[in-house]
C-alpha cells in the first residue's frame, strides 16, 4: 500500500453520528463536573463560567454546578441566534447535564484531601478537555466559551486565546476573595484550561464535525 505524502489531499470530513455526539458530550460534561469538584475542594477559582460559578459559590454557598447553569441562561438565546437551533439545544443539554452530574458527584465521591497544586493543574486540564470534547461535537458550555467559538467560526480567532482574555478579568475579580497563593494557583488552573484549547482547538487542526 503506498504511503501518503505530506502533500496528499486530506480525506473528506466524516461527520459524527448521534451516538458519538452523545457519548463525547457526556464524557465532556463529566470531566467539567469533576474539575469543578477538585477546584472547589482546594478553594480555587479558574477562568470562564466555571470560574464565575466557583467564585460565587464561596460567597453564597451554592453548588458550583447549580451556579454554572444559572449564570449561563442569558447565553443560551445568544447561542441559538448565532449558532443555530442544534447548537442551542446541545448547549442547553450540556449545562443541564453538568448540573445533574455536579449535584450527584459529591454523593458518590468525597475528596477528603487534595493538593492545591494538583487540583489546579489536573482540575484545570480536565475542564479543558471537557470543553474540547463538547466543542468538537457541535456544542458549547455557554458563556465565554460560546463567544470564543463564534469568534473562531466567524473570524478565525483562536478560541483558547479569546477565552484567556476573558479569564484575566474573571481572575482579577477573585482577588478580594482568595489568598495570594490561591490566586496564583487559580491563574495556573485557567492556564491549564486554555493550554488544552490552544493546542487542540485551533482552525484547521480538526476536520471532523
Amino acid at each position: 500500500m503506498p504511503i501518503p505524502s505530506a502533500h496528499s489531499p486530506l480525506p473528506p470530513p466524516r461527520p459524527h453520528n448521534l451516538a458519538e455526539d452523545g457519548y463525547a458530550i457526556a464524557i465532556g460534561c463529566a470531566f467539567i463536573a469533576m474539575g469543578l469538584l477538585l477546584l472547589r475542594a482546594a478553594n480555587l477559582v479558574t477562568g470562564g463560567m466555571a470560574g464565575i460559578a466557583l467564585l460565587l459559590s464561596y460567597l453564597i454557598h451554592w453548588s458550583p454546578a447549580t451556579l454554572f447553569l444559572l449564570i449561563n441562561i442569558p447565553f443560551f438565546l445568544f447561542a441559538g441566534r448565532q449558532m443555530g437551533l442544534s447548537f442551542f439545544l446541545k448547549t442547553l443539554f450540556v449545562n443541564v447535564a453538568i448540573l445533574g452530574i455536579g449535584v450527584a458527584m459529591p454523593h458518590v465521591l468525597t475528596i477528603a484531601r487534595v493538593s492545591p497544586l494538583f487540583a489546579s493543574l489536573f482540575g484545570g486540564s480536565i475542564i479543558g478537555f471537557g470543553i474540547l470534547a463538547i466543542a468538537r461535537h457541535g456544542a458549547g458550555v455557554g458563556g465565554l466559551g460560546v463567544v470564543a467559538l463564534i469568534l473562531q467560526k466567524r473570524r478565525g480567532w483562536n478560541a483558547g486565546r479569546t477565552q484567556m482574555m476573558g479569564d484575566i478579568v474573571i481572575l482579577l475579580a477573585s482577588l478580594p476573595v482568595l489568598s495570594v497563593e490561591r490566586f496564583g494557583l487559580s491563574i495556573l488552573s485557567a492556564a491549564a484550561i486554555n493550554a488544552v484549547l490552544f493546542v487542540n482547538h485551533r482552525p484547521g487542526r480538526y476536520v471532523g464535525h
